[in-house]
């Protein structure tokens, strides 16, 4: 549920200390795997914000619900400072304060320190007791009524899903009625991944493009860790960007949460329109580029690549560094290339214009007189022939778009090998307008069953 709505959602900030299952939360309450969860504490350190509908059915209770780092965290990577900007930041935006403690742990010096903080608070804040599977638990939550903090509490177990219906028809109700005409929900104009190796300035063009300090920026390699999502716009159209965590060779994953990370990494370049990979110009390319270069390639993805930090490369010109990417990536010779500053905002606007070219390419439908005309006119250029037997396409139709999508009707497929379906690919690309993109080509004889042919 990434779609932003017509007019700001109400939104509700999840608070607490780490661990006590923030993230777990959130997830119950938007219905989808959006946030990491791990038993480790600290693994969330930006805040994530989704839309959510409290309820089924016709009820419309929309909100934006936001899950925000550890108060009182002890980071590995000493970002505990930037985590705490974050949650300040949610508290700034938000109009209601979910305060979550975990009755398995009992009341902890850190549950009194996220209620100093939510005193001074003038917010609506309801205090969520977490963990609560049995009834002995569920008895134990009256102890957090000492903090003095939030109505509550509401005793729950976001894991299972038990408990939520009185915490979510208490919210309805501390929301005005009003806060809820934003809904029902719209799709974004187009949703735009951010991937590349870490530290190579995805947090920070994330937030250039948001103009506001969304997700954290350090030195730190490695600091974000889920994929969040940021909801911006331009010229009244919304765009969704996904910042994702630094692709690390498989060798170098640590432990599990990087894992998680990896691995939404890759789901976010899945469900993306559009796939900015961004790398620092000041660093050689490593088996990290290529290997995302390949997995977009795979996946049909229209993509920018997008050269970082270029205002530090001194005494190069565009074309050298052109010549640079197609020796290094040349299975996606085809992508525009954008110079960027993302840290001072030199070309940043530039790649986000390039991208919906991209997506609007990856849309287009051609006619089916057209289409035949091209690849006619590519056999009788160069024609497969092998053993006697000539290579013949009967009729060809696109099928889908997003990506553009081929099917060619031949006498026998076998006869279509890998060069020539790229020289094909090629044609089309030249001849109809997808210069940029990725296209896909299925191959269909009556003689073999269907088969895509992943050439771009």
């Amino acid at each position: 549920m990434s779609a932003p709505s017509k007019a700001p959602l109400p939104r509700v900030a999840i608070v607490g200390r780490p661990n006590v299952g923030k993230s777990t939360l959130l997830n119950r309450m938007c219905g989808s795997m959006v946030s990491i969860v791990e038993p480790t504490a600290g693994v969330t350190r930006d805040r994530i914000a989704v839309p959510a509908r409290l309820f089924s059915g016709t009820e419309q209770n929309w909100i934006e619900v936001i899950d925000t780092g550890g108060v009182g965290i002890v980071d590995r990577d000493d970002l505990g400072p930037h985590v705490s900007e974050q949650i300040e930041s949610a508290l700034a935006a938000a109009e209601l304060v979910l305060f979550m403690v975990d009755v398995r742990d009992g009341l902890t010096p850190l549950d009194r320190e996220a209620a100093g903080l939510l005193r001074a608070v003038d917010l609506p804040i309801l205090l969520v007791a977490n963990k609560a599977e049995t009834e002995l638990l569920r008895l134990a939550a009256d102890e957090f009524r000492a903090l003095g903090v939030g109505e509550g509490p509401f005793v729950v177990s976001a894991q299972n899903g038990e408990g939520l219906e009185p915490l979510y028809r208490r919210i309805v109700e501390l929301l005005p009625a009003s806060a809820f005409a934003g809904s029902p929900m719209v799709e974004p104009a187009m949703k735009l991944a951010v991937v590349g190796r870490r530290n190579a300035g995805k947090s920070t063009l994330i937030n250039r493009l948001a103009r506001e300090e969304r997700v954290i920026v350090s030195e730190v390699p490695g600091t974000t860790r889920d994929a969040v999502d940021v909801i911006f716009e331009r010229d009244g159209k919304h765009f969704v960007a996904i910042d994702t965590a630094g692709v690390r060779k498989r060798s170098s994953v640590q432990d599990a949460v990087e894992f998680y990370s990896d691995a939404r990494s890759h789901k976010s370049i899945r469900r993306a329109d559009v796939v900015v990979l961004l790398f620092d110009v000041t660093e050689r390319f490593s088996s990290i580029e290529k290997r995302l270069s390949r997995y977009v390639v795979d996946r049909y993805k229209p993509v920018v690549l997008a050269a970082n930090k270029w205002d530090l490369a001194q005494g190069f010109e565009p074309e050298q560094f052109r010549e640079y990417i197609s020796d290094q990536l040349p299975g996606i010779a085809y992508a525009p290339i954008g110079f960027l500053s993302a840290k001072t905002g030199q070309g940043v606007e530039r790649v986000l214009s390039v991208a919906e070219e991209l997506f609007e390419q990856a849309r287009k439908r051609v006619g089916t007189g057209e289409l035949n005309r091209v690849l006619e006119g590519a056999l009788e250029a160069r024609s497969p022939s092998s053993s006697g037997y000539r290579a013949r396409i009967r009729y060809a139709t696109q099928a889908e778009v997003t990506p553009p999508t081929f099917v060619l009707f031949v006498n026998d497929r076998k006869l279509f090998g890998k060069d020539y379906l790229r020289y094909l690919s090629n044609r089309l690309r030249e001849e109809l307008d997808f210069g940029e993109i990725p296209i896909r080509l299925v191959l269909r004889s009556s003689s073999d069953a269907p088969t895509d042919a992943p050439f771009t």
